[in-house]
């Protein structure tokens, strides 16, 4: 039994480390960028939602702004990547790039009015 499983996991680790290499050699700095971004969002998100299912809610308004901030937040960056992504440029050809990050700051700063609002 030790031998399926072992190629298992050998063929599960060599899928993974061509990924990153794929992901190193193929992408932009631009785009690694974003991409470090909507990770921090992801995590934030996480945290915070953990954090408030094993410690406290209270004020259960603030978990829902803190929280809402973050989702939305990754979704406008989620967007922005796409839009930027030169892989995407023929669905995205109306759309420069300095549009596409005016749009992004624009929505970030819409989203952030109504969190602050939200929190009272």
């Amino acid at each position: 039994m030790a031998g399926p499983k072992s190629t298992t996991s050998s063929a599960s680790s060599n899928a993974v480390r061509s990924l990153l290499r794929a992901y190193n050699e193929n992408t932009s700095s631009r785009l690694k960028f974003i991409d470090a971004f909507l990770l921090f969002l992801m995590l934030s998100g996480i945290i915070q939602f953990v954090y408030c299912i094993l410690v406290t809610n209270f004020p259960f308004n603030a978990f829902l702004a803190g929280f809402g901030s973050c989702v939305g937040q990754f979704v406008l960056t989620a967007s922005l990547r796409s839009q930027v992504n030169p892989v995407n440029r023929a669905e995205f050809k109306d759309v420069s790039p300095e549009r596409a990050f005016a749009d992004f700051a624009l929505g970030s700063i819409v989203l952030h009015f109504f969190v602050y609002n939200f929190l009272g």
